[in-house]
């Protein structure tokens, strides 16, 4: 009788130890999978951030005013009756 009892707490505790192990191993990988979800969030809180910039600058490059303002900049056109102004800095 003291043998099988004795086997019996040995079977318990690699039991014990096992359900340890398994339980630890679970927090572990839950925890790296919630780090992912945080950075992947992260990263598309920013991305969405971006799109709205872009799509902001698309509604405003669809405006005269924007076009007017990329024809004097980058073009160097004037309206009729004014007189251009030349930076000698560039």
């Amino acid at each position: 009788m003291k043998l099988s009892s004795k086997i019996k707490y040995i079977v318990f505790f690699i039991v014990l130890i096992n359900m340890g192990y398994i339980f630890v191993n679970q927090q572990i990988t839950i925890n790296r999978i919630n780090k992912n979800i945080s950075e992947s969030q992260k990263n598309i809180d920013g991305l969405k951030k971006e799109n709205q910039k872009l799509q902001d600058e698309i509604k405003l490059s669809k405006t005269d005013s924007y076009t007017e303002k990329l024809a004097r900049e980058k073009l160097g056109l004037i309206k009729q009756g004014e007189i251009p102004v030349i930076d000698s800095k560039k």
